[in-house]
Protein backbone atom coordinates (compact mmCIF):
# COMPACT_ATOMS: atom_id res chain seq x y z
CA UNK A 1 0.00 0.00 0.00
CA UNK A 2 1.29 3.24 -0.91
CA UNK A 3 1.48 6.06 1.78
CA UNK A 4 1.23 9.27 1.46
CA UNK A 5 1.68 12.40 4.02
CA UNK A 6 -1.16 14.87 2.86
CA UNK A 7 -2.29 17.80 4.72
CA UNK A 8 -5.74 18.97 3.96
CA UNK A 9 -8.25 20.20 5.57
CA UNK A 10 -10.26 17.29 6.62
CA UNK A 11 -7.02 16.05 8.31
CA UNK A 12 -6.10 19.18 10.00
CA UNK A 13 -9.18 19.76 11.97
CA UNK A 14 -8.53 16.56 14.18
CA UNK A 15 -5.21 17.40 14.39
CA UNK A 16 -5.96 20.87 15.29
CA UNK A 17 -8.25 19.65 18.06
CA UNK A 18 -5.77 17.62 19.14
CA UNK A 19 -2.65 19.90 19.34
CA UNK A 20 -1.87 18.84 22.66
CA UNK A 21 -0.42 15.38 22.49
CA UNK A 22 1.63 12.73 24.12
CA UNK A 23 4.40 11.44 22.59
CA UNK A 24 4.53 7.54 21.26
CA UNK A 25 5.52 6.28 24.83
CA UNK A 26 2.68 7.71 26.54
CA UNK A 27 0.15 6.96 24.30
CA UNK A 28 -1.38 5.14 26.58
CA UNK A 29 -4.94 5.38 28.91
CA UNK A 30 -4.01 6.55 32.17
CA UNK A 31 -5.37 5.42 35.16
CA UNK A 32 -7.61 8.30 35.83
CA UNK A 33 -8.91 8.31 32.31
CA UNK A 34 -12.62 8.87 32.64
CA UNK A 35 -14.15 5.55 31.41
CA UNK A 36 -16.59 6.27 27.98
CA UNK A 37 -17.37 2.53 28.25
CA UNK A 38 -15.22 1.75 24.63
CA UNK A 39 -14.58 -1.85 23.55
CA UNK A 40 -11.45 -1.54 21.73
CA UNK A 41 -12.05 -4.73 19.48
CA UNK A 42 -15.07 -2.99 17.85
CA UNK A 43 -15.73 -0.20 15.78
CA UNK A 44 -18.64 2.11 16.74
CA UNK A 45 -22.37 0.85 16.24
CA UNK A 46 -24.53 2.40 13.84
CA UNK A 47 -28.11 2.34 15.63
CA UNK A 48 -31.33 2.43 14.10
CA UNK A 49 -33.78 2.13 16.43
CA UNK A 50 -34.41 5.94 16.96
CA UNK A 51 -36.44 7.85 14.94
CA UNK A 52 -35.88 11.56 13.78
CA UNK A 53 -32.10 11.54 13.18
CA UNK A 54 -29.79 10.51 10.83
CA UNK A 55 -26.66 9.47 11.18
CA UNK A 56 -26.32 8.09 14.86
CA UNK A 57 -24.02 6.46 16.16
CA UNK A 58 -22.81 4.32 19.39
CA UNK A 59 -19.33 4.24 20.80
CA UNK A 60 -19.27 3.46 24.28
CA UNK A 61 -21.32 5.41 26.26
CA UNK A 62 -21.66 8.30 23.86
CA UNK A 63 -23.79 8.71 21.30
CA UNK A 64 -22.27 10.71 17.61
CA UNK A 65 -25.25 12.02 15.45
CA UNK A 66 -26.42 14.41 12.80
CA UNK A 67 -29.10 16.81 14.01
CA UNK A 68 -31.74 15.29 16.35
CA UNK A 69 -35.70 16.17 15.78
CA UNK A 70 -37.86 16.82 19.10
CA UNK A 71 -38.55 13.66 19.48
CA UNK A 72 -35.54 12.22 18.97
CA UNK A 73 -34.11 13.85 21.86
CA UNK A 74 -37.05 12.46 23.95
CA UNK A 75 -36.13 8.68 23.00
CA UNK A 76 -32.49 9.22 23.65
CA UNK A 77 -33.54 10.60 27.38
CA UNK A 78 -35.43 7.39 27.22
CA UNK A 79 -32.52 5.64 26.75
CA UNK A 80 -30.05 7.33 29.30
CA UNK A 81 -28.65 10.12 27.76
CA UNK A 82 -28.22 12.83 30.35
CA UNK A 83 -26.24 15.40 28.20
CA UNK A 84 -26.72 16.81 24.96
CA UNK A 85 -23.27 18.46 23.13
CA UNK A 86 -24.11 21.04 20.27
CA UNK A 87 -21.73 21.61 17.92
CA UNK A 88 -23.50 24.05 15.26
CA UNK A 89 -23.23 27.39 15.52
CA UNK A 90 -25.91 29.79 16.80
CA UNK A 91 -26.69 31.05 13.31
CA UNK A 92 -27.42 27.90 12.31
CA UNK A 93 -29.76 26.56 15.40
CA UNK A 94 -31.34 30.30 14.83
CA UNK A 95 -32.45 29.38 11.40
CA UNK A 96 -36.37 27.63 12.25
CA UNK A 97 -36.23 26.18 8.37
CA UNK A 98 -33.04 23.81 9.52
CA UNK A 99 -33.84 23.63 12.87
CA UNK A 100 -37.72 24.18 13.39
CA UNK A 101 -37.48 24.06 17.65
CA UNK A 102 -35.39 25.27 20.20
CA UNK A 103 -33.31 22.57 21.16
CA UNK A 104 -31.88 23.97 24.45
CA UNK A 105 -35.46 24.63 25.74
CA UNK A 106 -36.70 20.98 24.61
CA UNK A 107 -33.47 19.66 26.47
CA UNK A 108 -34.08 21.42 29.47
CA UNK A 109 -38.00 20.24 29.75
CA UNK A 110 -36.77 16.94 29.54
CA UNK A 111 -34.34 17.21 32.52
CA UNK A 112 -30.69 16.91 30.46
CA UNK A 113 -27.61 19.24 30.73
CA UNK A 114 -27.54 21.62 27.54
CA UNK A 115 -23.72 22.15 26.10
CA UNK A 116 -22.71 24.42 23.45
CA UNK A 117 -19.27 24.01 21.60
CA UNK A 118 -19.88 25.94 18.55
CA UNK A 119 -17.67 24.55 15.69
CA UNK A 120 -17.12 25.90 12.30
CA UNK A 121 -16.00 29.52 10.11
CA UNK A 122 -13.86 32.39 11.29
CA UNK A 123 -16.04 32.89 14.59
CA UNK A 124 -15.82 29.05 15.74
CA UNK A 125 -12.18 27.64 15.21
CA UNK A 126 -11.91 23.97 16.00
CA UNK A 127 -9.34 24.41 18.74
CA UNK A 128 -8.08 21.62 21.69
CA UNK A 129 -10.39 24.20 23.67
CA UNK A 130 -13.46 21.96 22.48
CA UNK A 131 -11.81 19.06 23.29
CA UNK A 132 -11.38 20.15 26.95
CA UNK A 133 -14.88 21.37 27.02
CA UNK A 134 -15.92 17.73 25.84
CA UNK A 135 -14.05 15.96 28.35
CA UNK A 136 -15.37 18.15 31.31
CA UNK A 137 -18.58 16.91 30.01
CA UNK A 138 -18.00 13.18 29.84
CA UNK A 139 -16.14 13.13 33.28
CA UNK A 140 -19.45 15.34 35.16
CA UNK A 141 -21.64 12.66 33.26
CA UNK A 142 -20.96 9.29 33.62
CA UNK A 143 -23.92 8.00 32.27
CA UNK A 144 -24.99 8.10 27.90
CA UNK A 145 -23.96 11.31 25.66
CA UNK A 146 -25.59 12.76 22.71
CA UNK A 147 -23.05 14.75 20.55
CA UNK A 148 -24.09 15.97 17.85
CA UNK A 149 -23.81 18.42 15.18
CA UNK A 150 -25.46 18.66 11.29
CA UNK A 151 -24.96 14.80 10.20
CA UNK A 152 -21.94 13.90 12.35
CA UNK A 153 -19.08 15.15 10.30
CA UNK A 154 -18.10 17.59 13.50
CA UNK A 155 -19.44 15.07 15.76
CA UNK A 156 -17.00 12.23 14.22
CA UNK A 157 -13.74 14.46 14.20
CA UNK A 158 -14.14 16.23 17.99
CA UNK A 159 -14.69 12.26 18.78
CA UNK A 160 -11.56 11.58 17.43
CA UNK A 161 -9.41 14.34 18.60
CA UNK A 162 -11.12 13.10 22.31
CA UNK A 163 -9.91 9.96 21.85
CA UNK A 164 -6.18 10.86 21.28
CA UNK A 165 -6.16 13.33 23.78
CA UNK A 166 -7.92 12.03 26.60
CA UNK A 167 -8.32 8.08 25.75
CA UNK A 168 -4.73 7.57 24.46
CA UNK A 169 -5.59 6.19 21.03
CA UNK A 170 -2.94 6.74 18.61
CA UNK A 171 -3.66 8.74 15.46
CA UNK A 172 -4.55 5.42 12.79
CA UNK A 173 -6.86 3.62 15.47
CA UNK A 174 -8.66 7.01 16.39
CA UNK A 175 -9.24 7.48 12.48
CA UNK A 176 -10.61 4.23 12.02
CA UNK A 177 -13.53 5.02 14.20
CA UNK A 178 -14.26 8.53 12.70
CA UNK A 179 -14.45 6.70 9.66
CA UNK A 180 -16.67 3.82 10.64
CA UNK A 181 -19.03 7.01 11.35
CA UNK A 182 -19.35 10.26 9.52
CA UNK A 183 -15.72 10.91 8.29
CA UNK A 184 -16.45 10.31 4.46
CA UNK A 185 -12.99 9.32 2.57
CA UNK A 186 -10.96 11.68 1.04
CA UNK A 187 -11.78 12.62 -2.89
CA UNK A 188 -7.78 11.96 -3.64
CA UNK A 189 -8.00 8.52 -3.07
CA UNK A 190 -10.75 8.01 -5.33
CA UNK A 191 -8.98 10.09 -7.85
CA UNK A 192 -5.47 8.90 -7.43
CA UNK A 193 -6.84 5.63 -7.04
CA UNK A 194 -4.49 4.93 -4.07
CA UNK A 195 -4.92 5.09 -0.19
CA UNK A 196 -3.80 8.03 1.78
CA UNK A 197 -2.48 7.59 5.65
CA UNK A 198 -2.69 10.37 7.66
CA UNK A 199 0.72 11.41 9.95
CA UNK A 200 1.57 14.23 12.44
CA UNK A 201 3.41 16.90 10.80
CA UNK A 202 7.51 16.60 10.90
CA UNK A 203 7.02 12.95 11.71
CA UNK A 204 8.21 10.92 8.92
CA UNK A 205 5.86 8.72 6.95
CA UNK A 206 5.53 4.91 8.63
Amino acid sequence: MTMINVRRTWIAVAIALATVLPNAAEEQASPLVTDVGIDRSALPAAVDTVDGVTPLFRDGRVFIAGQPSQGALTTLHGLGVTAVVNLRTPAEMEDRQRVPYDEAAAVAALGMEYVRIPLGGDEHPYTPEAVDRLAEVLTDHRGPVLVHCTVGWRASYLWVAYLIREQGFVLADALARGKAMALSPDPLEGLLGRPLVVVYDGEPSP
